[in-house]
């Protein structure tokens, strides 16, 4: 089905997300609000059908300095207890066949599920990355990351000095609550690798889009396991279409 382009300013099929994150659905959608719906057109919400076959749904947000383009989002720690615990718990069923020995989580929202994915492994604790630079820590250990929520903000993810023992030489899985544009979890992989780090894995709860699979390469982009998929979407007269 064609339709013509909505105009470049309409904010049409969009709404607040406060509702949004807060439960799982079932196969058909029944509870949903309207307009959210299966197939496209989607309006307001996108389904991402999960491995049980229920459905979270995923309100749509438009993409900065992308006049009709938008994305389904997951803000992870807006979701319910509920989301989260089931999330990570297909998380961590990706996560168990690598074989790590540690969980690396990466700031800010993959760190909701990191240390669940890390407990439900069996492991006593987990390694968390951060965008906040104390006082001892190294520039060596830290890496430039810029994200799709964040595209005009350039920062550094640094690792504690004192937690290097624990990652150095190791094999670690990566989790993380979404992969998008591939910017941060490339530039995470640069460093751990420097470090003599093995990545065995990438965990995340979504994997948005394709664009991450040309920025990480055909190797790396093999590594990123996810719970759900969702695309990129375009805004048109009837709803928003998968790009």
């Amino acid at each position: 089905m064609t339709a013509n382009p909505a105009p470049a300013d309409s904010d049409n099929f969009t709404r607040p997300t406060t509702a949004y994150w807060q439960a799982m659905l079932p196969a058909d959608l029944r509870g949903c609000e309207d307009g959210v719906r299966l197939a496209p057109p989607f309006r307001f919400g996108y389904p991402a059908r999960l491995p049980d076959g229920r459905h979270l749904v995923l309100p749509v947000r438009k993409v900065a300095g992308a006049n009709g383009h938008a994305v389904a989002s997951l803000i992870a720690n807006q979701a319910s207890f509920e989301v989260v615990r089931v999330l990570a718990g297909f998380m961590a069923d990706l996560a168990r066949p690598l074989g790590c020995e540690v969980i690396v989580g990466l700031p800010t929202l993959g760190m909701v599920f990191a240390p669940l994915v890390a407990e439900a492994l069996g492991h006593p604790r987990y390694v968390p990355l951060g965008y906040s630079r104390k006082f001892w820590y190294d520039e060596g250990l830290s890496a430039s990351v810029r994200s799709l929520t964040t595209p005009d903000q350039a920062k550094r993810v640094y690792l504690d000095p004192n937690q290097l023992p624990l990652v150095m030489g190791r094999r670690v899985a990566v989790v993380d609550d979404a992969v998008s544009t591939g910017g941060t979890l490339a530039a995470v992989i640069d460093l751990l690798e420097r470090l003599n780090v093995q990545v065995a894995g990438v965990v995340v709860a979504m994997r948005q889009g394709q664009a991450w699979r040309q920025h990480l390469g055909p190797a790396r982009a093999a590594l990123v396991a996810g719970v759900f998929d969702s695309p990129r979407l375009i805004l048109r007269d009837d709803g928003w279409w998968p790009e």
